[in-house]
């Protein structure tokens, strides 16, 4: 009987967004019945091993990427880890290079890990960044990252490829000399008629400082304001840890089901613009409010782009108060998308000989 083939999945740990938005590509390949060995770092990997407690997970070197305090920098503080990036992607592609000499991977779908391929099994690469926004230097990063997709067989974009796109100019270029395939937006959640328990649901993401700076800010407006607020810290954990103040429920994070649950029960959503966040809230048709990362190029092209078509408001996170809120009623919010399940297809790739 010929064994199933063994497909590694690596997203990037930069927030959870990454190996969030790959689980029901994993998922689809269960289902397929290939076999899934996971790899990636820090609360990313912790994450994953959460989710599927039953697949092999492998760590992969971290690029240890961290934001400044004040977004003005956040530029120049990630071109001075550019080296330390480049160490990453070489001991990456020592480590894949070692998996596939010793044949234990037949195919690599990689979720924005820049050394994770070989030229020698078929390669995926996920992005919604064809296109990647650094102020004045945009041209230069975006050609960058186009030259390192052009290593794999594939990319796939989770987005829409013309009306109702969600990544606008990220996700979309007028040519490119690789296969490009628009698999529809990815997402763990579903919608659920439930009854509301809670005014505002806080998801957080995204690397420090600025995941706690947002916390205590948003702690400091809610508690005691008469909304009932629940904050989900996005902090990995292997106990689901609750702390209850008044109106104020903070919980350190949750599994994708129980965090499904409260999605749902929650009138409104207030967390930063990635691109992961907003298909999940748009799967899900929910009301939200955008903070963006200060400093973060692509969640604020986002927030303002979905602002512009009156979609979701959102605000700088220095001017964030409570007041804000009334905003939202005169948005028609993010509805009539639904999460792609037909993956099998672009399984295909992994069965050429």
């Amino acid at each position: 009987m010929k064994q199933k083939k063994n497909i590694l999945v690596a997203p990037l740990h930069w927030g959870l967004g990454h190996a969030t938005r790959c689980i029901p590509i994993i998922h689809a390949l269960l289902d397929s019945g290939y076999r899934v060995t996971l790899a990636s770092d820090g609360a990313a990997l912790a994450l994953l091993r959460i989710e599927f407690p039953r697949l092999e997970c492998l760590e992969l070197p971290s690029y240890n990427i961290q934001y400044t305090r004040k977004g003005i920098f956040l530029k120049l503080k990630l071109l001075f880890t550019l080296p330390q990036i480049r160490k990453t992607i070489s001991e990456e592609k020592k480590f894949i290079s070692g998996l596939v000499k010793e044949g234990k991977i037949d195919g690599i779908i990689s979720d924005n890990r820049l050394g994770v391929n070989s030229k020698k099994v078929p390669s995926v690469f996920i992005t919604h960044q064809l296109n990647v926004l650094s102020g004045s230097t945009s041209w230069l990063s975006s050609k960058a990252h186009q030259r390192i997709i052009m290593k794999f067989n594939e990319c796939w974009v989770p987005d829409l490829d013309g009306p109702g796109s969600l990544s606008g100019k990220l996700g979309h270029l007028k040519e490119f000399r690789i296969p490009v395939k628009y698999i529809g937006p990815l997402s763990r959640m579903k919608p659920q008629q439930l009854p509301i328990k809670y005014d505002i649901l806080c998801l957080l993401s995204g690397p420090e400082p600025q995941r706690s700076i947002l916390e205590e800010k948003l702690i400091k407006i809610f508690r005691g304001s008469g909304k009932k607020v629940v904050i989900v810290r996005g902090i990995v954990e292997e106990v689901v840890r609750k702390q209850e103040d008044s109106n104020l429920t903070v919980i350190n994070f949750l599994p994708s089901k129980e965090l499904e649950k409260l999605i749902n029960e929650s009138d409104l959503v207030i967390c930063r613009s990635g691109y992961t966040t907003i298909m999940d809230l748009a799967v899900m048709g929910k009301k939200a409010f955008f903070i963006p990362t200060p400093g973060q190029y692509e969640q604020q092209y986002l927030a303002k782009r979905l602002a512009s078509k009156n979609v979701v408001p959102f605000c700088k996170q220095e001017e964030f108060e409570l007041a804000k809120l009334d905003m939202i009623s005169s948005y028609k919010g993010l509805q009539g998308y639904q999460s792609n399940k037909n993956l099998e297809h672009l399984f295909r790739l992994f069965e050429r000989e």
